[in-house]
């Protein structure tokens, strides 16, 4: 019990983590359960009530008008494509797929802030990036072989999400570095999940999808993937009140090994050799950019995601 109180925020991260890595197959099974679009907004729906029942109703004025309209920009966008490239996806397996494109966002991120900081940094950095962009043509290729036309072949099956994807990548690495200078020190979470909600069931409204159809079973899950979506994102409000965060930012970079584990069994998935080792590819990509860029332990300022 010592243990744990004395390193409760720590924890609170962790379990943020965990739950984290569980809103891919989460988002896969409500699009499966309900439909892509009606689904992610009923979802982000029930993760707004969590947090606003939770962490309160957010002050506006305690925020910069910058911040709140660029940040929630950007983090709607990202949310529409981050769900919309999962549940539009021609299978599970290609969700799987998504989901590591989306994981680029790490490297993206460390990316955009050397070009933006032009600073000097190690050549490390540019073979861990590599590394990183190949482990994603690895997952995709699977245990075909690896080129240009292979990779074409699959993105032309189904273009709208691997773009969709690799925006969702690019939108979070940007809200990364543009937010950590404009927020103040502030979070606009639930009001970001808030408007995610409010402009996918806009979109679903001009959708030509059916209307919902809720059973006790599905409205569960629905209740469950609103709930550890949305406690991922207040437990980690609290970890970066006191919590270890140069072991918590270490631990996020491999949030696709954990939700591609969690994906596998909750979706009861089948993946080849090819994709684990693209998975553990862009996983160490990243975590190498991390180490070869990161400032003094006492500097860190950690931003998370799905």
């Amino acid at each position: 019990m010592d243990f744990i109180s004395k390193n409760k925020y720590t924890l609170y991260g962790v379990a943020a983590i965990l739950l984290w890595s569980c809103l891919v197959a989460l988002l896969r099974d409500i699009s499966e359960l309900f439909s892509p679009i009606g689904g992610a907004a009923a979802m982000y729906s029930v993760s707004a009530i969590f947090l606003i029942l939770v962490m309160g109703v957010p002050k506006f004025s305690g925020f910069s008008k910058r911040y709140l309209v660029v940040g929630t920009l950007l983090f709607v966008s990202y949310e529409i494509c981050l769900a919309l490239s999962i549940g539009m996806a021609n299978s599970r397996h290609q969700a799987m797929e998504m989901a590591v494109i989306n994981y680029l966002w790490p490297t993206l991120t460390i990316l955009l802030s050397i070009i933006i900081g032009r600073k000097k940094v190690s050549y490390w950095v540019y073979p861990s990036m590599i590394i990183a962009f190949l482990g994603v043509a690895w997952c995709i290729t699977g245990d075909q072989e690896m080129s240009v036309d292979t990779l074409v072949t699959n993105f032309a099956d189904n273009p709208a999400t691997y773009l969709m994807a690799l925006a969702a990548a690019f939108i979070w690495a940007i809200y990364c570095v543009v937010t950590q200078k404009i927020s103040n020190g502030k979070n606009a979470i639930t009001l970001f999940f808030t408007v995610t909600a409010m402009s996918l069931w806009a979109q679903y409204g001009f959708s030509n999808e059916a209307p919902l159809t809720f059973s006790i079973s599905s409205s569960m899950t629905l209740l469950l993937a609103g709930v550890v979506v949305g406690s991922g994102y207040a437990l980690w409000n609290q970890a970066i009140i006191g919590g270890n965060l140069m072991l918590l930012g270490t631990l996020s970079y491999f949030i696709p090994v954990f939700s591609t584990i969690i994906s596998a069994l909750y979706l009861s998935i089948t993946l080849s050799a090819s994709f684990w080792q693209g998975v553990v590819l862009v996983t160490l990509g990243s975590l190498i950019c991390y180490f070869v860029t990161r400032d003094k332990p006492q500097k860190y300022n950690v931003e998370v995601t799905t």
